[in-house]
């Protein structure tokens, strides 16, 4: 078997890590627990293998499906890139409040930023 080192660059981990964020619930349990040893826990795919007492392809194939689930799910909701996008708007407005004229106004847009922060 051939390992696929795209799963292992750092920019594909964290692209993975994040889309696990916004979908990994819409997974199955024991598909989470493999992907998160491979992706969060940097475990080999013979650590997994072991440890969930399958074959070195098995854990691979699960991982390649969530990943492609995982993505599928992102080109139909376009949930983490909504997500970035708001971060940027945010700290865009933070950037705008800080240069008013206004000092209290100033102040209340960026404590309003700071709530929206806390709930995304």
């Amino acid at each position: 078997m051939e390992k696929d080192k795209s799963l292992r660059e750092p920019d594909e981990l964290v692209e993975l890590s994040n889309l696990y964020d916004f979908y990994g619930a819409l997974l199955k349990e024991n598909h989470r627990r493999v992907f998160e040893d491979y992706v969060w826990h940097n475990y080999s795919l013979a650590e997994i293998a072991g440890e969930q007492q399958m074959t070195r392809q098995g854990v691979y194939d699960i991982v390649r499906r969530c990943r492609t689930k995982l993505r599928g799910y992102e080109e139909k909701l376009h949930l983490v890139e909504k997500f970035q996008v708001m971060k940027v708007k945010l700290q865009q407005m933070e950037e705008v409040a800080g240069r008013g004229q206004d000092e209290a106004l100033s102040k209340e847009i960026a404590v309003l930023a700071e709530e929206i922060y806390d709930i995304i």
